[in-house]
């Protein structure tokens, strides 16, 4: 219809051109009053779309700030350092992968005892192992499969299928207690390694089987015990009763491979002398041994009292550290960060350093050395601590182990072992401390006959 009862669309049309008619003749009314027209942007609506994009920034900042601040005061400490990151001088614009390489192939290695001691060596913490999971490790120059059964029980068998040598955790599933090769759907029990199932198969032959490393789990670890003979465990590592009973949580833990044979890293434990030098200067100066000693950090320094001992009796494959911190600033000290560690190791890879402060609360940092090849060390600080305790100060503790472990990093990776070294009355411990260890050393404990120079990282 046209007249006067037209569709209800063209009235809305018509009305709307009679807005927009008014608003340009006022438009031209204050030009013609001589103000200022409005500016486009404002006209077009822009200030709107302006305040709320800059919402969504701020919105944007703010929640990235909440999840900072969040993971800084309530999540574990996770950091994981890879083999180059830590130790190496990168100059003349070589990366740090390359330094390190080049110190591999370059540095003398000296007269070093066997590589491999017998003993506990961490694989995994326990709470990246669901049920179900598969996971690779490379272990004292082997390669294992960690598997968790559906009851859950870890397990630890060799990786590669006796049948044609698939890996069985790359790919393999977890079948009630068994693993599953995935080339071919053997099955192999984690209880003894014998396989019970080839699906394609009539009769299982009863030789199939791989190799079942013995393993523990306690103190919320996975370890897995090593001895040349194929002898079997002579001792156990001892649980913290704290972390068991939930009174101790996990707040954290840190990674590094260290380019070194592994008595030296334990080893450092009786060299007093070390600390006075190498640990004095302040957290501030770093980890890079060229610039700790910087004049502008020196008002800020620790001081250590260490004794070190060897355990008896059936205890023998432990010893005993204990460590008195002291920090002062200006050279003015301060009682209430003063700190008393026990260090107890047990075996050549497991070590507890207990903390027990009057404001600060207690804890356990786990110290694991676990030998990857020859010459190359997975160590790993895992803290445990009072679960009442803020999150923040078990976490500072583990940054600050891990910057004064990091100085130590530097020299381990460059350094030549010595096997007859030059002592001073003073490092009388250290000989004492070789002594100790040569217990994890046996008649046929394997050797390093040569150094390979492919494997990069």
């Amino acid at each position: 219809m046209d007249g006067a009862g037209g569709h209800p669309s063209r009235w809305r049309c018509a009305a709307a051109a009679a807005v927009l008619g008014a608003a340009a003749a006022g438009a031209t009314l204050r030009v013609d009053a001589g103000e200022p027209p409005d500016p486009l942007w404002r006209r077009a609506g822009l200030p709107g779309a302006a305040a709320r994009a800059a919402a969504c920034v701020l919105a944007g900042l703010a929640l990235l700030a909440l999840g900072w601040l969040r993971r800084l005061l309530f999540c574990p400490l996770e950091l994981l350092r890879a083999p180059e990151d830590v130790g190496y001088v990168a100059e003349g614009g070589r990366t740090r992968a390359r330094a390190a390489n080049e110190v591999r192939r370059r540095r003398k290695t000296g007269a070093l005892p066997p590589v491999y001691p017998n003993g506990w060596y961490r694989l995994l913490d326990s709470h990246v192992l669901g049920r179900g999971d598969v996971r690779s490790v490379s272990v004292l120059g082997e390669q294992v499969a960690v598997f968790r059964g559906q009851d859950g029980k870890a397990y630890v068998v060799d990786a590669y299928c006796p049948h044609l040598g698939a890996n069985l955790a790359v790919g393999g599933r977890v079948v009630g207690g068994c693993i599953e090769c995935p080339f071919h759907g053997w099955q192999f029990q984690g209880e003894d390694g014998k396989c019970v199932k080839v699906p394609y198969a009539e009769k299982v032959p009863e030789f199939a089987k791989v190799r079942c490393w013995p393993s523990h789990e306690v103190n919320g670890q996975i370890l897995v015990w090593f001895h040349c003979d194929g002898a079997d465990p002579a001792w156990t590592v001892p649980e913290q009763e704290e972390i068991t009973r939930g009174e101790w949580v996990y707040r954290g833990r840190t990674e590094h491979f260290i380019n070194a044979h592994i008595q030296e890293i334990p080893e450092n434990a009786a060299d007093a002398a070390h600390l006075a030098h190498l640990h004095t200067p302040g957290l501030v100066s770093g980890v890079d041994l060229r610039y700790t000693n910087s004049k502008t950090w020196e008002f800020v320094k620790h001081h250590w009292k260490v004794q070190w001992e060897p355990e008896t009796g059936p205890t023998q494959h432990c010893s005993r550290m204990l460590v008195k911190h002291a920090l002062t600033v200006f050279g003015r000290h301060w009682p209430l960060l003063d700190v008393d560690v026990v260090a107890r190791q047990v075996g050549p890879g497991v070590v507890f350093l207990r903390f027990d402060h009057s404001f600060l609360g207690r804890g356990v940092i786990m110290h694991c050395v676990t030998p990857v090849e020859p010459l190359l060390q997975c160590v790993s600080h895992a803290i445990f601590y009072q679960a009442n305790v803020p999150p923040l100060v078990p976490k500072f503790i583990l940054q600050a182990e891990r910057i004064q472990f990091e100085r130590d990093v530097m020299i381990w990776n460059n350094k030549k072992y010595i096997s007859k070294p030059l002592l001073v009355k003073e490092d009388s411990a250290i000989l004492k401390h070789r002594r100790w260890y040569s217990q994890f050393y046996s008649e046929n404990s394997p050797r390093l006959r040569y150094q390979s120079d492919t494997l990069d990282f």
